[in-house]
């Protein structure tokens, strides 16, 4: 048996190895005005070195400058200071607790002010954020008395409904994912009703498989809704608390049912044609009337085919422009929006301590740390600057077109390029235009909607796909809704305009601007 001996092996590896102050610049770079303010704030709470410059309170040096003055005031006579002293009153004191926190303290230390005809808002009043789809069915599973596990296995179901609403897993996913996750087996009886009683809840129509399943549920729900409102009596119908109806009445009503039972079936056995808007065949293939079939088409169109969405809304989020371009003597200039940006220097103070040989070493080090910490936090905030703003004067320079004319005179333009223009690698660019916005005459764009590729063709090499969209969408609302132009006719009428695109590339623009097909278009008469 061989001796084990140590070996020496040399192995080439390429590591990429980023410093924490590289690390700091690169995140910086990409942060927006309001992020930037917001890691500025939190910086300035966690490195005591770093100041914010206030214009109203003069600077050090104008101090130092009155320090005589100061001396001359601080040996006024006794009898002059001390009416002064007399009126300082302790700030504590003057704080009404009472007023703050009346809801909450013992009645006997309220104040007068409780009793005064001011409207307050309630700290309860306030929400920390809208109600999710998830928040509204937990609600009403909560409200309902039932065994305890049909109410787990619909609390499952509620967990693994998608943000429409739907529940995009068959039986057998779901029980792996329960064994999984929850270490117990889902009984399939059990299963098959939390999810209808999942259906239940409102909006009507979550927690179904499929758009046939969703609409079928609604449609259902509507009409037991009806039904409650009008019940069907022997001597048939009935409005609730109110006269029996009159004939006229009573025929209205029973179309409403004959509507509810043609959209149902609709949508049941037809949902292709109903996909297809073809009126004249839907109405053959069922055996109605066009004006009985629009009537069941005219109220699916009332239904909601992603009834979780409207819980599940992104928030409007806050756009405050990074940079702007604006006009000074014919000539478009870059200016960054430093409004409310905090103005860093180094304390003063920590110098001085810096400095004193009576400093501890730890301390010492401590504030030589921090230092090194607050210097290389403003460098990058310069950097940053410097970066947006070259990269944006490229875009004036190239996008000059756009800012004169409009966005059909907006350039093909490409990060790369720009970035070797400036000397920085394209990710620099990536970064210092991501999610940051420019406000023009045009309105506010984020700066990526200037970086687009350009299409083939003589005169199309010099259009963007923006503007490319633009003119398909143009040539498809001019349209014969009778004869609606197909992607072929779409890319002819383009070529016209030496712009040269395939039919597979007009067909994928129009998916893209969420344009149906020509057959469903089309519309007869």
């Amino acid at each position: 048996m061989p001796l084990l001996q140590p070996k020496l092996n040399l192995k080439v590896a390429q590591r990429q190895i980023l410093t924490p102050a590289l690390m700091q610049m690169v995140s910086v770079l990409a942060l927006n005005n309001l992020e930037l303010k917001e890691m500025i704030h939190a910086e300035m709470v966690e490195n005591p070195v770093l100041e914010e410059i206030d214009e109203s309170v003069p600077l050090l040096d104008d101090v130092e400058g009155r320090r005589e003055q100061l001396d001359q005031h601080l040996s006024a006579s006794a009898a002059e200071r001390e009416p002064a002293a007399e009126t300082v009153k302790d700030p504590f004191e003057e704080i009404d607790f009472g007023s703050y926190f009346q809801e909450y303290l013992d009645p006997g230390f309220r104040t007068q002010r409780e009793y005064e005809e001011i409207e307050k808002p309630s700290f309860e009043n306030f929400l920390s954020q809208p109600t999710t789809l998830t928040d509204h069915l937990a609600w009403q599973l909560g409200a309902m008395t039932i065994d305890p596990r049909l109410r787990a296995a619909a609390d499952f179901i509620i967990g693994n409904l998608d943000e429409n609403g739907y529940l995009p897993y068959s039986d057998e996913e779901l029980q792996d994912a329960h064994q999984q996750e929850l270490a117990g087996d889902l009984d399939g009886s059990l299963l098959h009703q939390a999810i209808h009683l999942v259906q239940g809840f409102d909006p009507a129509g979550v927690a179904a498989r499929n758009l046939r399943e969703c609409l079928l549920i609604q449609i259902a729900a509507q009409q037991r809704e009806f039904d409650h409102i009008y019940p069907l009596r022997a001597t048939g119908f009935e409005h609730k608390d109110h006269e029996p109806p009159s004939a006229a009445e009573m025929l209205l009503l029973e179309e409403r049912h004959h509507i509810f039972a043609r959209a149902a079936e609709i949508v049941d056995k037809h949902l292709q044609l109903l996909q297809k808007r073809d009126l004249k065949e839907l109405s053959r293939v069922i055996g109605l009337t066009q004006e009985q079939a629009q009537a069941a088409l005219d109220f699916i169109r009332t239904l909601d085919p992603r009834p979780g969405a409207r819980y599940n809304r992104d928030q409007p989020r806050l756009i405050e422009p990074d940079v702007a371009f604006v006009k000074r003597d014919d000539e478009w200039a870059v200016v960054m929006n430093d409004e409310d940006m905090p103005t860093l220097r180094l304390s003063h103070q920590y110098r001085r301590l810096l400095a004193s040989t009576r400093t501890e070493k730890e301390v010492r080090e401590y504030v030589k740390e921090r230092f090194r910490s607050a210097v290389q936090l403003m460098r990058n905030i310069a950097q940053r600057k410097s970066t947006i703003l070259r990269t944006c004067e490229v875009i004036v320079r190239r996008q000059h077109d756009f800012l004169e004319k409009g966005i059909e005179a907006l350039h093909p333009m490409m990060i790369k390029e720009v970035a070797e223009e400036i000397g920085v690698h394209p990710s620099t660019v990536s970064r210092a235009v991501a999610n940051k916005y420019v406000h023009t005459p045009r309105g506010v764009f984020e700066l990526r909607f200037f970086f687009n590729e350009g299409a083939n063709g003589s005169e199309g090499a010099d259009t963007t796909l923006v503007v490319l969209k633009r003119k398909v969408r143009k040539f498809i609302e001019e349209e014969n809704p009778a004869k609606p132009l197909t992607d072929e006719q779409l890319a002819t009428m383009l070529h016209e305009q030496g712009i040269q695109v395939t039919r597979r590339t007009v067909a994928k623009y129009r998916e893209d601007l969420k344009i149906p097909p020509t057959h469903m278009r089309r519309k007869r008469n």
